[in-house]
């Protein structure tokens, strides 16, 4: 793999720290700025605001910019968003300061993928993009817990800090080892919007907001499950927490060469397995072992949803995938918080701290039934597209001559078959599955 994949891994990883360490410095920052926790609570949804609000926008403003330039432009807008947390005098500010440093999320990580699977043959461009989500995973196992002890002994304060030093080293690694890549001449916004509105792409984002929820209708409510139903402690949660990120680490390295074999398949399978999972973690969770392995399995196959429609939605948008990669992860990020507010009405309901596992259950088969849908119409399209071929060579006459593309001169202009239109490379092959 290239050595640039690198500089968007650390990348992730800082990303991935940021947005998930406040849900363990909640009580440090509320007794902190003299609030409550509930209120406190509003600065992870903040973040989340950002990451909607900021994938399509910034990524429409710099769509003619060349993608190097875009992803420094980025971090560095992440690394100043983390400073000014970290300088934050009281609440009001901090909750901008989470905003500002949400706002880049989506659009580095949209044209982070755009990037990675150009770096790379078109038989392995899943496996790039995965080891770009390598960094969010680690994340999760590394960073979050780290940072939130850090939070805990030196203050809050110190966390962001932390995550912005990490900015200036993701900077410092992009600016060296991602090369220039070319621009196309007619980028643009009107193209990206096009391709935003294509209905395979609008499907694979209603995939990701239901099916994904899937997953944060439990890992919302993972710490109080922890303590009040598998009979742990609090010093536990930690480790749970890590045990989630170690199953996203092993779904991210397993989704990479899946889907680059068969991408719809591996969206079915995850999105089944997920589903089962969390109507298996219902009765798991009250054997404290049982428990553990479940959190494992729901963290991997969780996460092995995020290739395949990260490529998926890549694909389908063809030629101008910039936007739309940006914008599933706006979908993730719905994702979370209508996942995290399903779960929550459940247990409101009288449910009890299991019943988000069966939501989470219902949500992943909602999601599984859209992509079923999605691959309905792919099917539908080589079809029609197989019939307008046949219809084209049994109306040629047999004194036309050599059809096109196969005379002397076929194949010889710098494009061709190299699976990529105006110096964007296809993500994803139509055979491969999809």
């Amino acid at each position: 793999m290239p050595v640039a994949l690198l500089a968007l891994a650390i990348s992730a990883f800082g990303i991935g720290t940021t947005e998930f360490v406040m849900m363990g410095l909640l009580p440090n920052v509320a007794a902190d700025l003299g609030t409550t926790v509930p209120t406190a609570g509003h600065l992870v949804s903040a973040y989340a605001l950002g990451v909607v609000v900021g994938a399509p926008l910034l990524t429409a403003l710099g769509s003619r910019l060349p993608r190097k330039r875009m992803l420094l432009l980025l971090m560095a807008l992440f690394t100043v968003g983390n400073l000014a947390s970290a300088l934050a005098p009281g609440y009001g500010w901090l909750l901008a300061g989470r905003v500002l440093a949400g706002l880049p999320h989506g659009a580095f990580f949209g044209v982070g993928a755009v990037v990675a699977a150009r770096l790379v043959r078109p038989d392995r461009q899943a496996r790039a993009v995965a080891t770009m989500f390598l960094g969010l995973t680690v994340a999760n196992i590394l960073g979050v817990p780290a940072a939130t002890l850090l939070g805990q002994h030196l203050g809050w304060r110190a966390t962001f800090l932390v995550v912005a030093v990490i900015g200036l080293g993701a900077l410092a690694a992009l600016a060296r080892l991602v090369p220039e890549l070319p621009v196309d001449e007619r980028q643009g916004l009107g193209r990206e919007l096009r391709a935003l509105g294509r209905p395979q792409v609008l499907l694979g984002l209603l995939t990701a907001v239901f099916g994904f929820a899937g997953v944060f209708a439990v890992y919302s409510y993972l710490a109080s499950m922890t303590t009040e139903v598998m009979g742990f402690g609090e010093s536990t949660v930690t480790v749970v927490l890590a045990l989630f990120g170690l199953g996203m680490t092993a779904g991210a390295l397993a989704a990479g060469p899946l889907t680059d074999r068969a991408p719809r398949p591996t969206l079915y399978g995850s999105l089944a397995a997920l589903a089962l999972t969390l109507v298996a973690f219902r009765y798991t969770v009250h054997v404290p072992w049982l428990a553990l392995v479940t959190v494992v399995v729901l963290g991997a196959v969780g996460f092995m949803t995020t290739t395949p429609l990260q490529m998926l939605v890549m694909e389908k948008a063809k030629d101008a995938p910039t936007l739309a990669s940006a914008s599933n992860h706006s979908a993730f990020n719905l994702a979370n918080a209508g996942g995290a507010w399903a779960g929550g009405a459940a247990i409101a309901a009288g449910g009890g701290w299991t019943s988000p596992a069966l939501v989470g259950a219902g949500l992943a088969a909602v999601g599984l039934a859209i992509a079923a849908l999605a691959g309905l119409l792919d099917r539908r399209e080589v079809r029609t597209d197989t019939a307008k071929g046949a219809s084209h060579v049994v109306a040629r006459s047999p004194l036309a001559g050599p059809a096109a593309g196969t005379g002397p001169t076929a194949g010889t202009g710098p494009e061709a078959g190299t699976g990529r239109e105006a110096g964007v490379r296809t993500p994803v092959s139509p055979a491969s599955g999809s």
